[in-house]
């Protein structure tokens, strides 16, 4: 590990497409330390850690399991010197929209497994953070990544919707706690803007009987409302790096500083 690599050190579920990747180089530019958990290794990734000279961990760890991969999370933090870094931050990014469908006619394993994803491995993965951090002398940040899905319901979205909005409020809850502790962590729910995405090709092709408003997000990408997910990983990489991140545990990337 370099010593411009060492002072940062950045955890991102998710981290191998779409949003978390982009996330992911773009730190590793920065010199970051890097994490990345996801459920297929990216070789794109490897390559642009070598460009910049940075360091990047890559596991394939499948998040429906939360617990085990919370424990490893753990684990692997416990192994490392945490004095030698000046910041450690945890992104959970990863979730899923599973396929759109009013709740009268979920799965109930696809249900179950869209929950584990989209809530139970964010908050495992936060609580094993925070654990196995707690002794360290930098700054410690958790960002989970919402939607506008966890403050404005829509049908046949009902997993995904619970996810975010569930997020939200255990953001709300752990930021007390940590305000109480020494050299506690701060925590942001942000809502990154409608980005393209594998999710948004996902709601495009969903049933129009099944998901109703799949007509509006087939008209975002046809209007070019869409962010790219270089230019909104670089927009939450800069709402991550204010100086008043955290006084907000629920907020929105346009938030004005």
């Amino acid at each position: 590990m370099t010593a411009a690599s060492s002072r940062h050190l950045t955890l991102i579920t998710g981290a191998s497409r779409g949003l978390g990747r982009a996330m992911a180089e773009q730190l590793l530019q920065a010199g970051h330390t890097v994490l990345g958990i996801s459920r297929k290794q990216d070789p794109q990734l490897a390559e642009a850690a070598k460009a910049a000279g940075a360091e990047l961990t890559q596991w394939e760890q499948d998040l429906s399991d939360p617990v085990a991969a919370s424990a490893r999370v753990s684990a692997w933090l416990k192994g490392l010197d945490g004095q030698r870094f000046d910041g450690v931050t945890l992104i959970n990014n990863a979730g899923t929209v599973g396929n759109p469908a009013p709740l009268s006619g979920a799965v109930g394993t696809e249900l179950s497994l869209a929950l584990r994803i989209g809530l139970e491995a964010p908050m495992l993965l936060t609580a094993a953070f925070l654990g196995a951090t707690r002794e360290w002398r930098g700054a410690r940040k958790v960002l989970n990544i919402s939607s506008g899905l966890g403050r404005n319901a829509m049908g046949s979205q009902a997993p995904y919707c619970a996810s975010k909005a569930g997020m939200d409020h255990f953001s709300r809850a752990v930021a007390l706690e940590e305000a109480a502790a020494p050299n506690g962590a701060r925590i942001v729910s942000l809502a990154p803007g409608i980005i393209d995405t594998d999710m948004q090709v996902q709601l495009r092709g969903a049933s129009a009987e099944n998901f109703p408003d799949r007509t509006r997000f087939v008209s975002m990408k046809e209007e070019g409302r869409l962010d790219s997910p270089a230019s909104a990983a670089a927009k939450v990489l800069t709402y991550l790096a204010r100086a008043d991140f955290g006084n907000n545990s629920v907020a929105d990337v346009r938030d004005p500083a």
